[in-house]
């Protein structure tokens, strides 16, 4: 099977398994990371099977989104070795997808991505900030019944998977200080921290902006 036809199958098993989702994480985030990959592919020269397939995959069988996502895992290894990607290839893909996600970072010793890897994190943090970064961070903590900001409740910090993951600790407006700020610092690829570092400044704007309304300065 040629590469085109296989992308195109990667994009269709994508599509029936994110197409529902409510958290920020659907198709169109989807699209956005391949797309997002496609670009920064024009300057880093790696297997661009791997990588948009990856891309494709990134959040089918993310722990925080599925119930198991160890049987997912299991699914996309029998859908890929039915479109002819290898044994080595299936593992790389889902090397990748398993390992590239932020509270992976919080661990001692936090997984090496490949090449191809570190393109796909990349992509997938990069929709995690700017403008399209702040409107998931509302749109997911709404989702999940947060609290838009709580003065009292201060920014976590040297948290554990554990403790990042508990969401009873976690106001909207401390995500920002406890995961999004930190990502354009965590960028792999020189033309992601380019367009991170606009991104950035748009987050900490809005910040600045959320304080001076919030305490009636404006």
């Amino acid at each position: 099977m040629e590469q085109t036809e296989q992308l195109q199958k990667v994009r269709q098993f994508s599509y029936q398994k994110m197409s529902r989702d409510e958290t920020g994480h659907n198709f169109d985030h989807i699209e956005r990371v391949v797309k997002m990959a496609k670009r920064i592919l024009k300057e880093e020269q790696t297997d661009q099977l791997i990588t948009l397939s990856a891309a494709y995959l990134h959040d089918v069988a993310d722990d925080k989104l599925v119930d198991d996502p160890k049987a997912l895992e299991q699914e996309i290894r029998k859908f890929l070795g039915g479109i002819d990607f290898t044994n080595d290839q299936i593992d790389e893909v889902l090397y990748i997808t398993h390992n590239l996600g932020f509270s992976k970072s919080l661990s001692k010793n936090p997984p090496k991505l490949s090449l191809a890897g570190q393109v796909v994190q990349d992509s997938d943090r990069l929709d995690a900030i700017g403008a399209i970064g702040i409107t998931r961070a509302i749109y997911y903590g709404g989702v999940n019944h947060e609290t838009i900001y709580d003065p009292n409740i201060k920014p976590r910090q040297n948290m554990t998977k554990q403790e990042y993951r508990n969401l009873d600790n976690e106001t909207i407006i401390n995500h920002f200080h406890e995961k999004l700020l930190k990502l354009t610092a965590m960028m792999n690829t020189k033309t992601a921290k380019k367009i991170a570092d606009g991104r950035q400044q748009y987050m900490r704007d809005f910040l600045q902006q959320f304080s001076d309304e919030w305490n009636c300065r404006q």
